[in-house]
């Protein structure tokens, strides 16, 4: 928790928010083990092992190491989503020299099929929601795709938490550009001054609240990231929002 929230905090008591807006990948829904789940059973079906001296695991490493920067490319508008899409396993399969492109291709089809239905959450995700949504109005602002995010949704059971669901992809615009929280302000029917922004990435998630004017809870599990973070409080595990909310 940032110093001015825990002198407020302290001084007032609970902050009076009456609308909480979720970031999905690696906030509530668990990108990272339900990728490295998708890939490692992907490399066994393609048998990549037959391909390549590259094991399952370094495989994994490469392709998220490759999509992490794509990602950033694609947040940054420098490239589409197709490209994306299209660039990311023809890449990976080039590090491990694969150089079967067509085979990429299908490999990233599966991948797109079976990895938005693993249901895996970060821990204490549901019973977080489940409680708060007793007590606050709930929404979802994600850089996601339109199609793979509601998709994830519904396989986890949680959309029934949500009242509304922003799409960067529907929306036109990526965190942290501004207008995507204001439509979401627009769409939910809340105020700034009673609004909070929970996600885990410092620049798109936090800088984009704070750039908005909204304030916001930093999911940053590592220690690094908890100790340089500037959000009006910062958590390293979500069962920690309820101390403050």
């Amino acid at each position: 928790m940032g110093v001015l929230a825990q002198f407020i905090l302290g001084f007032y008591g609970s902050m009076s928010y009456k609308h909480i807006f979720f970031d999905l990948d690696r906030t509530l829904w668990d990108f990272d083990k339900n990728s490295e789940e998708t890939l490692l059973e992907l490399y066994d079906e393609f048998d990549l092992n037959e391909l390549t001296d590259v094991p399952a695991p370094q495989f994994v490493i490469e392709y998220q190491t490759i999509n992490e920067r794509l990602w950033a490319d694609y947040r940054a508008g420098t490239i589409g989503k197709e490209e994306l899409r299209s660039s990311r396993f023809k890449q990976a399969f080039d590090h491990i020299e694969i150089e079967d492109h067509g085979l990429a291709d299908r490999f990233g089809e599966v991948y797109l099929s079976v990895c938005p239905l693993k249901t895996k959450l970060i821990d204490g995700a549901d019973e977080l929601l489940g409680e708060l949504h007793e007590k606050y109005d709930l929404h979802l602002i994600t850089n996601g795709f339109e199609e793979t995010q509601h998709i994830k949704i519904k396989a986890a059971a949680i959309g029934h938490f949500f009242d509304e669901i922003i799409t960067s992809e529907a929306a036109g615009a990526r965190k942290p550009d501004p207008k995507i929280f204001e439509l979401a302000l627009n769409r939910s029917g809340a105020h700034l001054k009673d609004s909070l922004m929970i996600g885990d990435d410092h620049e798109a998630d936090i800088q984009g609240a704070q750039r908005f004017g909204m304030d916001q809870v930093h999911y940053a599990p590592s220690e690094e990231e908890h100790a340089s973070s500037n959000a009006t409080y910062v958590v390293r595990d979500l069962n920690e929002i309820r101390n403050f909310l």
